[in-house]
């Protein structure tokens, strides 16, 4: 009996060392940018998301500024998500090596985000537009002046967004985001370009992995907004693992 109980908490402290050491394994992020219109300082938009997703020191950033880096074929073993931040204009075009390694990833459980005007890439590959749930297409889509509006929590339950309450930012509200697939609106704003309630936080899967679109992020104010930053963090945390950590 003696025997069989040491053998019992040797056991309980072996499930609780592991248990602490999958709490502190590190969420490897792959954030890709490198290219955008000349309104957005790529640059500061880049390092004000990193800066967001640093403050919680479970991220484990990666920082590419060309996404050619999608043709390596170990992503799987590498990173956990994909943050894709460049609307891409003047760089190459991905080569089917990298467009099948992308959708690999993510379709076998990886995560991917997308964010502000990084949707209008590649206009003419069909499962990209998959990944991002709604795109933004030149000429359809528009916004108003970049402006104070209110973020409206619109999903309370979703563990991206449970626990967080509306807020005011200063950004581009993106409206007539285009597509038809079937999204999840965790966020959303009233625009006055539209007057109608627009879809600016959204999540959808794409096979085994997850999909998150934010299409707030015009510059480093937007991004270093409290509420922005949290929901950064939370978004690339669920796109990787699934859930979000009280």
């Amino acid at each position: 009996m003696k025997r069989f109980t040491i053998l019992s908490l040797a056991f309980l402290v072996l499930l609780s060392i592991s248990a602490v050491l999958q709490a502190d394994d590190p969420i490897r992020v792959l954030q890709i940018a490198g290219d955008d219109v000349s309104a957005h300082n790529w640059q500061e938009i880049s390092a004000s998301t990193r800066k967001a997703l640093e403050e919680d020191e479970r991220f484990q950033v990666t920082l590419c500024e060309d996404p050619a880096i999608l043709e390596s074929s170990a992503l799987s073993e590498t990173y956990d998500v994909i943050v894709f931040l460049p609307f891409v204009r003047k760089l190459p075009p991905l080569t089917d090596a990298a467009k099948e390694n992308l959708l690999e990833f993510v379709s076998t459980g990886g995560g991917f985000y997308s964010q502000h005007l990084a949707s209008a890439s590649y206009k003419d590959w069909p499962e990209f537009k998959e990944l991002c749930g709604r795109c933004w297409v030149m000429g359809t889509s528009g916004h108003t002046d970049r402006s104070e509006f209110t973020v409206n929590i619109a999903d309370i339950e979703h563990p991206i967004t449970a626990g967080l309450e509306d807020f005011v930012i200063l950004d581009e509200l993106y409206s007539k985001l285009q597509g038809d697939l079937e999204i999840t609106a965790l966020v959303t704003a009233e625009s006055l370009f539209t007057n109608k309630t627009e879809p600016l936080v959204f999540v959808r899967p794409y096979g085994k992995g997850r999909c998150i679109h934010n299409a707030m992020g015009h510059d480093a104010i937007s991004l270093e907004n409290p509420g922005m930053a949290e929901l950064v963090r939370r978004g690339v945390e669920w796109a990787a693992t699934g859930d979000v950590a009280e």
